[in-house]
């Protein structure tokens, strides 16, 4: 990588080698893993315990909301360990091969819990064995995603990877969701909606773990070659107590930057989350869709997600990250709910409509290829931040970092959940309720509140992008300040080092 990247402005340092299609391919696929367990998490689960199991979508929501502050401590801590560790694989891949196996076992035990639990023991069940799974994914997903800034320092150049992760994020997310619509919730008699089958989420927990283990597994072997080039832990000068971990924590955390896209974080996941409980609600229940055509409907996110990674870093060049970032999350969001308001005012497509279909896929291509864009350029100005706050404080801490990101992704799955369960009781909406029967009332009580939830969670979390601080310009700056005091720190080490020892 030590040729000029085309408009970056900066270059690859050249005493790194290249990085290989095996080592870019292999990064981006490890976001399958993610994007599996956000998809079961956040559309399947509300959908599986409170329809199939006939548990109250508060308690649900609830249980879900609760792995909020399990998250809020766990995260932070895995960050800050990575980033501390020192070991003969670096400080990120151990935590990745490590991640694989209970993350995989926690997620199967999340769909079989024990017979005989009441309503609240089963909301306690969903509660542990989320938080246990969640936690097990973020050892890998804090880890990778905060090897983005060490394998490139260059700003376009990170735009570039993080639309590859968000790609293969998107293929695991919405391939796995299509499957699963198409061969494993399969239609019965007894079940002719194949969602609502309760006998087929043996198979759908099997092939999700399957698929998170193989992902975590190839992305851990197919970047393990860049070790010997990824940033180590500085050397330690001694015990480091609690609180002087929590300080360096915290001095990290009061970046501006940082502060901007947590906010908006916040919003954006919890909208994505609540998206994601709903879309099933309003695919059975709304539009009265199959199987067939939700599985369908599904690969309209693929090709978002393919039309979003070679556009995010066009329009993050063309329009800066911060203003593409805001304007194609709100614009997007515009279109996402547009079918769901015109069906609420009946001039939408009919239920059995030839162009129902159709126009559902192209408006959720054009919707999810939006806020694509918006997300890729987030994560990318977050890994800008790492340098932004090195200059700062004198410290690497993207595993801090990327544990606030895990986080607030995490909310996607907890407390957008939550909101659903919260906009499902407004809306009086029944367990386990029949699409054939159940009253259009009920289902336009459901549009009133989710509309305007949606759409005011996305407003709201765009203007904390308002503070974001760091130009293009800035962060090229920050790359000059960084690499000057490592070649200053080399020159004062080897001139202060003895006559004849070996140069490090």
């Amino acid at each position: 990588m030590a040729s000029t990247t085309a408009g970056a402005g900066t270059t690859e340092n050249p005493s790194v080698p290249p990085l290989g299609f095996g080592t870019k391919f292999s990064y981006g696929f490890g976001a399958i893993a993610n994007g599996v367990k956000n998809a079961a998490f956040a559309t399947y689960l509300m959908l599986y315990f409170n329809q199939v199991v006939g548990v109250p979508a508060g308690i649900v929501g609830t249980a879900l909301a609760c792995t909020l502050l399990v998250d809020a401590f766990v995260d932070p801590a895995i960050g800050r360990w990575a980033d501390v560790t020192r070991s003969r694989w670096g400080r990120r891949h151990p935590f990745i091969y490590g991640s694989a196996v209970p993350t995989a076992i926690f997620f199967i035990l999340t769909w079989f819990p024990p017979d005989g639990l009441t309503h609240v023991q089963l909301g306690f069940w969903i509660f542990a064995m989320a938080s246990l799974t969640r936690a097990s994914i973020s050892l890998f997903e804090i880890n990778a995603s905060a090897m983005a800034p060490e394998l490139s320092d260059v700003y376009a150049t990170r735009t570039k990877l993080f639309s590859l992760r968000y790609w293969f994020g998107y293929a695991g997310s919405f391939g796995f969701a299509a499957f699963s619509l198409a061969v494993i919730f399969v239609a019965t008699d007894q079940y002719p909606v194949g969602q609502l089958n309760p006998d087929s989420y043996a198979n759908f927990a099997i092939l999700g773990a399957a698929l998170i283990f193989i992902a975590i597994v190839v992305f851990g072997v197919g970047t393990h070659n860049r070790i010997p080039h990824l940033r180590q832990a500085d050397v330690p000068t001694g015990k480091t107590s609690l609180g002087q971990h929590l300080r360096e924590m915290f001095a990290a955390f009061r970046n501006r930057g940082f502060l901007s896209i947590f906010g908006f974080g916040v919003f954006k996941y919890t909208a994505i989350g609540l998206y994601g409980a709903t879309t099933l609600y309003f695919g059975t229940y709304l539009f009265k869709l199959s199987s067939g055509q939700l599985a369908i409907l599904t690969f309209d996110s693929l090709v978002a997600a393919t039309l979003a990674a070679p556009l995010a870093p066009y329009f993050s060049n063309l329009m800066g990250k911060r203003a593409s970032s805001m304007i194609f999350a709100v614009v997007g969001v515009g279109i996402g709910v547009t079918p769901l308001w015109m069906s609420l005012f009946d001039i939408y497509f009919p239920v059995g409509h030839p162009l129902l279909v159709p126009s559902l896929f192209l408006v959720g291509a054009v919707y999810g290829a939006m806020v694509a864009i918006s997300l890729i350029n987030t994560s990318s100005m977050l890994a800008d931040v790492v340098e932004d706050s090195a200059v700062q404080t004198g410290r690497h801490t993207a595993g801090t970092f990327f544990a606030a990101s895990s986080f607030m992704q995490q909310c996607s799955a907890a407390l957008g959940v939550f909101v659903a369960g919260r906009v499902l009781e407004w809306s009086a909406f029944p367990e386990r309720a029949d699409p054939a029967t159940i009253p259009d009332a009920t289902v336009d009580s459901l549009l009133i509140h989710y509309i305007p939830t949606s759409f005011g969670l996305w407003a709201i979390g765009c203007l904390f992008l308002f503070f974001y601080p760091i130009t293009r310009q800035r962060h090229e700056s920050n790359i000059e300040i960084l690499r000057a005091r490592e070649a200053e720190a080399r020159e004062a080490e080897m001139r202060d080092a003895p006559i004849g020892a070996p140069a490090r």
